[in-house]
């Protein structure tokens, strides 16, 4: 194997030499804007269409620049893209931040139906996924991995709760490869199969394709929309509603329940395994809580990325991917992520303030909600501001940062391995049916 290149000797701040940094950074500006420039892919597969978006192709090449052996990634590079990923996270999960307020009417009207069906999206993983997992000796990723079908805020729920170096974190990483590659493909097979059946309505059936996913929502809805061509609208924004819910409450539900309810569920479930991950899980998050910096299990560096370093970077990749997706330079895109950024920093903020008993996620969800809202003097020019931003070219930033970080997480993951296949299955078609059978029971109580 190849021998790292070290040309520096590292900042005993910071832990990186100015070579680790920008090479990771420039690494992914080029990654994400080739791959934000060629757009999403769409392959027709007969029963349904699976569009790849750029964040996959961004997470892949990522992944193999990460691990090549040509010009080889030293385990500081991987940490800087590693600490450029979480920063993106806080800064996508401001952005959804955003989007809460104008929908806060919405969510008042929704039915008891579709509120209540949010528990079958929540809990479905944790009640069959979880066993399985744990049958499987996933180890401590079975938390990650099944607490829900992990989609963008789970990298901040779970990071920061655990931090990135755990095998939790990286339990979310392959939940979310499996569900972004898979995962259109897992709901258009399980809700055609469903809905073929003839046993439940096709109204409930819409609640239950809102996994919290828009790819896997529309492969889920083309199966229900062709058996049902006369309740094509009606379903379409069932599920729209659904998914929006999923997106907006998920967040809250997954800090304060589903997460914990997950650990406790695998501590049960393994009481009588002693697990070597476990161990690690502790120190890791006693050393989080020390402020000490955090060491990868596949090295022995210690990085330490300053927000003022890591934020401006991340901010670049940002402008430059949302340009390209936007076809045009817009100056309220400018203007988004300098909302996005004071946002942000206020919640990192206000979260080391209440040492995190509070996580960032819930500050920066609040405040955001709170600028978008209809009773905020500011709505207007929140909202236009975030939707100038290309949701999909900031995930495509926080996954491309990810690949490039891949490589200190690949034993982990090679350990998890093939067990995330029929755990991802299960994961997300029971998801679906929980909250499906959900929405049924409420639709026949309250209509």
């Amino acid at each position: 194997m190849a021998q790292p290149i070290t040309t520096a000797r590292s900042d005993h701040r910071t832990g990186f030499t100015a070579r680790d940094l920008w090479l990771p950074a420039l690494a992914a500006l080029v990654i994400t804007a080739v791959f934000q420039f060629i757009g999403p892919w769409t392959i027709s597969l007969g029963f349904a269409k699976m569009t790849v978006y750029p964040m996959v192709w961004g997470l892949i090449a990522g992944a193999i620049v990460s691990a090549q052996r040509l010009v080889p990634f030293t385990p500081r590079m991987w940490k800087v893209a590693d600490r450029l990923m979480a920063t993106a996270v806080a800064m996508l999960v401001t952005l959804l931040g955003f989007t809460i307020g104008p929908n806060l009417p919405t969510l008042a009207k929704a039915g008891p139906a579709l509120l209540l069906q949010e528990v079958g999206h929540l809990f479905g993983t944790i009640a069959l996924a979880l066993p399985i997992a744990v049958l499987l000796r996933m180890g401590r990723a079975t938390v990650g991995a099944t607490f829900a079908i992990d989609r963008e805020a789970s990298f901040a729920i779970v990071g920061g709760k655990y931090g990135t170096d755990s095998e939790e974190y990286r339990g979310v990483m392959s939940m979310y490869v499996f569900g972004t590659m898979f995962g259109a493909i897992v709901v258009a097979l399980a809700a055609s199969t469903v809905t073929s059946l003839n046993i439940f309505d096709p109204q409930a059936l819409a609640m239950g394709v809102g996994v919290g996913s828009t790819s896997m929502m529309a492969a889920g809805l083309a199966a229900i929309t062709s058996a049902h061509p006369e309740m094509a609208d009606q379903v379409k924004a069932l599920a729209t509603t659904s998914n929006m819910i999923t997106m907006i409450l998920g967040t809250y539900v997954g800090v304060w329940i589903a997460l914990p309810l997950a650990d406790k569920v695998y501590r049960f479930l393994t009481r009588k395994r002693p697990e070597h991950a476990t161990k690690v899980t502790a120190e890791v998050v006693a050393a989080r809580e020390a402020g000490a910096p955090i060491q990868a299990e596949s090295t022995d560096v210690a990085v330490n990325v300053p927000l003022k370093v890591a934020m401006p970077i991340v901010l670049v990749l940002g402008v430059v991917t949302a340009t390209i997706a936007a076809k045009r330079f817009d100056p309220w895109i400018l203007l988004g992520y300098a909302l996005v950024a004071v946002v942000t920093l206020a919640a990192i903020g206000l979260g080391r303030a209440v040492r995190d008993r509070i996580p960032m996620i819930i500050w920066a969800s609040v405040i955001g909600t709170a600028l978008s809202s209809p009773w905020s003097p500011v709505q207007a020019s929140i909202v236009k501001a975030g939707a100038s931003i290309n949701f999909l070219s900031l995930c495509c930033v926080v996954l491309t940062c990810g690949g490039l970080a891949m490589a200190q997480n690949l034993p982990a993951l090679r350990r998890i391995g093939w067990r995330i296949v029929p755990v991802g299955i299960v994961a997300i078609i029971a998801s679906f049916l929980l909250a499906t059978v959900i929405a049924e029971f409420a639709l026949g109580l309250w209509h």
